[in-house]
């Protein structure tokens, strides 16, 4: 097992994207035992500089977070999004698989082309299945640049309405498509990063 974990250790340090577990099995020789190396390997990085991080499907090794601010003189200045690319990638997150109809009934406005251009060039949003309805329309969803980028292994972690009017996220019109009628514990989500709204 240690030797699997440090085959493991140097496919992920020697990568520039997470590597999904598959892409792992094909990589290291027949019988070994993927899914227990990588839980080793995650033990072992835990508490340490750096951790292995799942990301979606797929593995990579990432600066702990209490560490980011050591990072900052690394980080590269983008563009501010709009607040209608704000709204857009939160009611794909949130509500995924979703139609650009979907969306739109949610905003109350229409959605323009180069909303959905700039999410597919951050490559923060992908196109899903079609629907199984007239027309048979493409739905999107997002991306596992999306979850690497704010620190989520799926969308499960998403924050909920609770904790996005904590963090000063939430005005009173609320989260785009989000429930009204529920109490915030009764909403769904989990812990996030701010950033989600401020890029």
């Amino acid at each position: 097992m240690a030797e699997q974990e440090r085959m493991i250790e140097a496919i992920l340090f020697a990568s520039a994207e997470p590597v999904g577990t598959r892409e792992l099995e094909k990589r290291l020789p027949e019988g070994c035992d993927v899914s227990e190396a990588l839980l080793h390997l995650r033990r072992r990085y835990a508490g340490r500089g750096v951790r292995v991080t799942r990301v979606g499907d797929a593995w990579a090794f990432r600066t702990a977070p209490d560490l980011g601010w050591l990072m900052r003189a690394e980080q590269v200045e983008t563009r501010r999004l709009s607040r209608a690319a704000i709204e857009t990638l939160a009611i794909i997150a949130y509500h995924q698989p979703v139609t650009r109809a979907e969306i739109e009934e949610i905003r109350g406005v229409s959605l323009s082309r180069g909303t959905i251009d700039l999410l597919m060039e951050l490559d923060w949003i992908r196109f899903g299945r079609r629907r199984m309805t007239p027309g048979r329309p493409l739905t999107f969803v997002v991306t596992e640049a999306f979850l690497d980028h704010f620190g989520l292994e799926s969308t499960r972690d998403l924050p909920g309405v609770k904790e996005l009017r904590e963090a000063g996220l939430l005005d009173s019109r609320g989260l785009p498509g989000a429930p009204t009628g529920l109490d915030d514990d009764e909403e769904d989500g989990a812990e996030g990063q701010t950033e989600l709204f401020e890029d």
